[in-house]
């Protein structure tokens, strides 16, 4: 059985497929673009991670002990691609993705290391015992992913900020924001990443794409100009 999510993946793969979903602008002339062919290959790599290596699957916790930036948007759809509930707070998970290893609590049956610069290929530095490395681990995973078992429509995807649990079934009805169709939508990180899941959520379900930008990037006339976006 499908989960709004899985439809999801599969309109960004298909429709428009080339076209820009979802693009990063980040510290140090950082720049990021991913079409909704890319947008997918990253949810499907990311997901074959979790389930291939870590066993993840449907009503499982997944923490993402990140900010508002492109590769938690990635975790967030792989997770929920699988049918795991998706953690924004510091409540227990099975699961911890986490751009500060160091600073992991014990208790997940597994701690998975996050470096968020577009060109990591390995995380700068050593290791906790144990912790995996998701920039060395995710590029040899497949580019299509099967779910090994079907997801459960009626289990929470997310608690929202008033910690309401979402279910799967009503993830793109109750939890992503209202935007109109084919947005080209600014969106800025030091909202945080719930804020930065829900609109994401919501310009995608209406054919529309997203400009997430870094808090330390300026918003100029140009920048806005050419990613066709408005300011607020």
């Amino acid at each position: 059985m499908n989960i709004p999510a899985t439809d999801l993946m599969t309109a960004l793969r298909s429709g428009h497929s080339t076209s820009p979903r979802l693009t990063w602008y980040g510290p140090d002339s950082e720049r990021v673009e991913l079409s909704g062919r890319v947008l997918d290959n990253w949810v499907a790599k990311t997901s074959n991670l979790l389930q291939d290596e870590l066993d993840a699957g449907p009503g499982m916790r997944l923490r993402l002990d990140l900010p508002a930036h492109w590769k938690s948007i990635i975790w967030a759809l792989a997770g929920w691609q699988l049918g795991m509930e998706v953690v924004l707070d510091g409540n227990g998970a099975d699961l911890l993705a986490t751009a500060e290893p160091a600073e992991a609590e014990a208790g997940y049956d597994a701690v998975i290391a996050v470096p968020l610069p577009a060109l990591a290929m390995k995380w700068p530095g050593d290791l906790p015992a144990g912790v995996i490395d998701y920039a060395a681990e995710v590029r040899s995973h497949g580019d299509v992913f099967m779910a090994h078992e079907d997801p459960d429509p009626e289990q929470p995807a997310v608690r929202n900020s008033s910690g309401t649990a979402v279910r799967h079934a009503e993830l793109l009805e109750s939890f992503a924001a209202g935007h109109e169709a084919g947005a080209r939508l600014l969106v800025r990180a030091n909202d945080g990443l719930e804020a930065a899941l829900a609109n994401a959520l919501g310009a995608w379900k209406n054919d529309g794409s997203v400009v997430l930008v870094h808090g330390d990037v300026e918003l100029t006339d140009k920048l806005l100009a050419d990613e066709r976006v408005h300011g607020d």
